[in-house]
């Protein structure tokens, strides 16, 4: 038994867990967790919507140890919240809800739920679902290990999307990406057999890291083995253009030198791997995909099969 050390005589007491501060430490349940919750304050707009509509398109989760937690005894009955039954996409870290409420407004035959732990992206979300009428979208504000771990029954989910997500560029906090093996399993779990892992990353270390990682999966394989390799591989191209040698792969202020990130990855000179897959039409581009292009970046899109 582990002492307390301002009295060795009494067992240590761990510090009380204090709901919706697990994130902001950077850990959730003694675990790294992939996010850090920057903003969950509603103004304006985005207030009005939430209160006048989460009711409606927000699934109300019940809570474990934090806010974003999902209780591990709830599952979620996607028929009954869409009054219907079809195939489920899910979209981890949603963000404004730009790429789910298009692909929603394409696909009006396909349920669509959107995963966030950044409460005015799901609010923004949710203005987008009312001013363009769709009653396939529903959001959730939840940590996402947990949403396909315990709440998304298994094999319920068609495809499940990851599209740029936080690529934590330093070795020390690589632990905290968010898909590991661990994740992998989870995803594995949560698609149905033939369903479509698809991610999609600006940066060419966490590229390889994915694919490194879904790789060691027996249970996905690459729609895309051996494509776009050598010369026409994305990564290729990024090695020899050098664009993430600068913060960002932003062009250089006159009269400043360029300011190497040092997290990029080494740089082979040529990828003879490959595995990429082409851009995903139903992936709309974003504001935040046309950053990428404006700082020089390239896109890496990975697509894999649930065997």
């Amino acid at each position: 038994m582990n002492e307390s050390p301002e009295n060795p005589q009494q067992p240590h007491v761990p510090r009380p867990v204090t709901p919706g501060t697990q994130a902001s430490f950077g850990t959730y349940g003694g675990r790294p967790v992939s996010f850090v919750r920057r903003g969950t304050r509603l103004q304006g707009r985005r207030q009005a919507a939430w209160a006048e509509h989460a009711e409606r398109w927000a699934v109300d989760v019940p809570r474990h140890v934090a806010n974003t937690s999902v209780h591990p005894d709830y599952t979620f009955d996607a028929a009954a919240e869409f009054g219907r039954e079809a195939p489920l996409i899910v979209e981890i870290g949603s963000g404004l809800g730009d790429a789910i409420c298009h692909a929603a407004e394409q696909n009006p035959d396909t349920n669509f739920l959107a995963v966030e732990v950044y409460t005015p992206g799901l609010a923004n979300t949710i203005i987008k679902i009312n001013s363009r009428g769709l009653d396939n979208v529903r959001v959730v504000e939840a940590n996402a290990p947990e949403v396909l771990a315990t709440m998304l029954p298994g094999g319920s989910v068609s495809e499940l999307w990851v599209f740029f997500p936080d690529p934590w560029h330093k070795s020390r906090h690589h632990k905290r990406r968010l898909i590991q093996p661990e994740f992998a399993g989870l995803a594995a779990k949560a698609l149905k057999p033939g369903g479509l892992f698809r991610i999609a990353t600006d940066w060419s270390n966490y590229a390889i890291h994915v694919r490194d990682v879904v790789a060691g999966s027996a249970d996905f394989e690459n729609l895309h083995t051996g494509e776009r390799r050598g010369p026409e591989s994305p990564l290729t191209q990024v090695w020899q253009s050098g664009v993430e040698s600068v913060v960002g792969g932003a062009p250089v202020r006159e009269g400043r030198a360029p300011v190497s990130t040092g997290h990029t990855g080494p740089n082979e000179g040529v990828d003879e791997t490959g595995g990429w897959a082409p851009r995903f039409e139903g992936r709309i581009p974003t504001s935040f995909e046309a950053k990428a292009h404006e700082a020089g970046r390239l896109i890496f899109d990975l697509c894999y099969r649930r065997r």
